[in-house]
């Protein structure tokens, strides 16, 4: 049985997957199985799986989806842990064998994942913020809170305990692209999350990135937010008062936000009226709310 089962999730990426397959073969940690997981590609990706005989392939009868199509995935690992790679993107070298390490010697910690870099269609490094935002990374400890304000844990950059998944249950399939977002929630409410500070994860950016289709974002961020709140409420003395608080002001705004981007005026008036009810001088919350009296189209350039 390997220690480590790896869900290579594949999807019209033919240009990209043997730089993927490669980076997984060129691992220091060999103690690994790899399941490659075709959600329905069209462009040879699936004829060129079935030729690697060092893969398990899983053709999907139909489009599931990224989340349904790691569930599948999650069903077939025997590994104690479970690494996420997406097609498009790249391990280097060394990346399995410091995150083994580190869970090896935390048993409090039931993910871990690493710095990277952002590279194009090329492979090239980006040099500055691609996406808005330096390649996102949490310091080991009790981060729950901290993924209320944003994601920082890129699924490729993942590796988990599969207990995680045994004990909370797989990944949501009515998300778009917030499911592991979600998921990364779930585990930290329940373990410590690591960081290896190094960069060992290219994440691919290019026209067909997930992220780039916002509208079915901002649906995903208000389901996501809407299923948050509650789970802040009871934390009891976990965190100091103030940042629960913070944070759960933070959540409603957000909420406030994404629930106008998605055309619901009242609504969002009332997740903003939550958060200022817990943070009265938040200025940005403020700015918004009257804001939401405005036409859809004039809200969205002001954000």
């Amino acid at each position: 049985m390997p220690r480590v089962s790896i869900l290579l999730t594949c999807y019209n990426h033919r240009a990209y997957i043997e730089e993927a397959v490669e980076g997984i073969r060129s691992q220091t940690f060999k103690d690994y199985e790899i399941i490659a997981l075709d959600d329905g590609s069209s462009d040879g990706t699936r004829e060129w799986l079935a030729e690697q005989s060092d893969l398990q392939t899983v053709f999907n009868e139909k489009n599931l989806g990224t989340y349904g199509t790691l569930n599948v995935g999650l069903q077939r690992a025997s590994g104690e842990l479970v690494a996420v790679l997406n097609d498009d993107d790249v391990w280097l070298p060394q990346k399995l064998e410091k995150q083994v390490a580190l869970l090896d010697s935390h048993a409090e910690v039931g993910l871990v994942h690493t710095e990277g870099k952002f590279i194009d269609g090329k492979s090239q490094i980006f040099e500055g913020k691609p996406l808005g935002f330096s390649f996102p990374r949490f310091e080991t400890g009790d981060v729950l809170l901290d993924l209320v304000y944003e994601n920082k844990i890129i699924a490729s950059a993942a590796l988990a305990r599969r207990e995680c998944f045994e004990s909370l249950g797989g990944f949501n399939e009515d998300y778009f692209g917030s499911g592991d977002w979600e998921m990364w929630f779930r585990i930290a409410e329940e373990w410590k999350v690591g960081c290896v500070n190094e960069d060992l994860t290219y994440y691919r950016v290019h026209g067909a990135n997930a992220s780039h289709k916002l509208e079915k974002i901002w649906r995903d961020d208000q389901k996501l937010r809407e299923w948050m709140l509650p789970r802040l409420e009871d934390l009891g003395s976990r965190f100091p008062a103030e940042r629960t608080k913070q944070a759960r002001a933070h959540c409603w705004a957000t909420l406030g936000t994404v629930r106008m981007l998605n055309g619901s005026p009242r609504e969002a008036r009332e997740a903003y009226r939550a958060s200022l009810h817990l943070m009265p001088g938040r200025a940005k919350s403020l700015l918004r709310y009257a804001a939401t009296y405005l036409p859809p189209s004039a809200f969205r350039k002001l954000i």
